[in-house]
């Protein structure tokens, strides 16, 4: 159902032009999951494969008949807003560099057992808040073999459109929940799960991602922390080893993103 855009000011038009995540959250109240934007016909493709439902997509003129004619034949009946580069940067606050948006429902995540069933390779993200940050780890997390990511309840949304972004939609491709319990409680049910427990932290008493014991663990958790404070210290003293990157030229950490690219491209190695 193609809509060409008359009125900057429709109301159906809110959930692209907000910066608010919170509002796009709240936005089927009571219904409690809302929605959220994914950003470009690649993006928007992984989405929908992963099960997740359009409300409306946002299309610049020239994506209707060009790199999005498969999303719109597929979805006829959802409405597809439509106008120029120019009026679409209006509406928006940004230049369009894919041409493609869609606000979905969101779905509430899935249960903790079930994105660990069968896992042998999972991160876990304590009180990361960086959206960037977010959409790097899972974006590496998948791209490098691991299955499934663990975020603390203080972690940013990964469903948050920078976090999309960054991860090239794979937030919607490897999965992921919210694991429940202070630190250290986390650690421990991890381990009654079967999983070695690997901090990533700055400390004397560690052992190298390419120690050959860590080889021959068959389920390991790896445990990164916020930007600037890193892990809790109970959450270190609760895990199984504390790992680093060998580090040279007085250089002596790497951010979370880079950090984690290094680490689940080492661990995802077994002898």
């Amino acid at each position: 159902m193609i809509i060409e855009i008359s009125d900057l000011s429709d109301k159906e038009l809110i959930p692209y032009k907000t910066t608010s995540e919170i509002q796009l959250i709240h936005w089927f109240e009571p219904d409690k999951n809302g929605i959220f934007i994914a950003e470009s016909p690649k993006v928007i493709r992984r989405a929908l494969s992963a099960g997740y439902q359009p409300v409306s997509f946002l299309l610049e003129r020239k994506y209707i008949n060009g790199q999005a004619k498969d999303i719109v034949e597929k979805f006829p009946h959802i409405p597809v807003y439509t106008a120029d580069s120019d009026v679409l940067t209006q509406l928006t606050g940004f230049r369009l560099t894919q041409g493609a948006l869609s606000a979905m429902r969101r779905k509430s995540p899935p249960c903790i057992e079930q994105v660990l069933d069968g896992a042998e390779r999972i991160a876990v993200l304590e009180d990361v808040m960086n959206q960037t940050n977010i959409g790097a780890v899972f974006r590496s997390a998948s791209a490098l073999g691991f299955d499934a990511v663990l975020l603390t309840s203080s972690c940013s949304d990964p469903l948050y459109r920078r976090s999309i972004r960054v991860s090239m939609g794979t937030v919607f491709q490897i999965p992921w929940t919210y694991i429940e319990g202070n630190s250290p409680e986390y650690i421990r049910f991890l381990q009654s799960r079967g999983f070695t427990a690997l901090a990533m932290a700055l400390r004397n008493d560690t052992v190298s991602i390419s120690d050959s014991r860590l080889k021959v663990l068959p389920k390991i958790a790896v445990v990164l922390g916020t930007e600037g404070d890193g892990l809790k210290s109970q959450t270190i003293q609760a895990c199984d080893y504390t790992i680093k990157i060998p580090m040279f030229h007085g250089v002596d950490s790497l951010n979370v993103a880079s950090a984690s690219a290094i680490a689940f491209w080492e661990l995802s190695k077994r002898n």
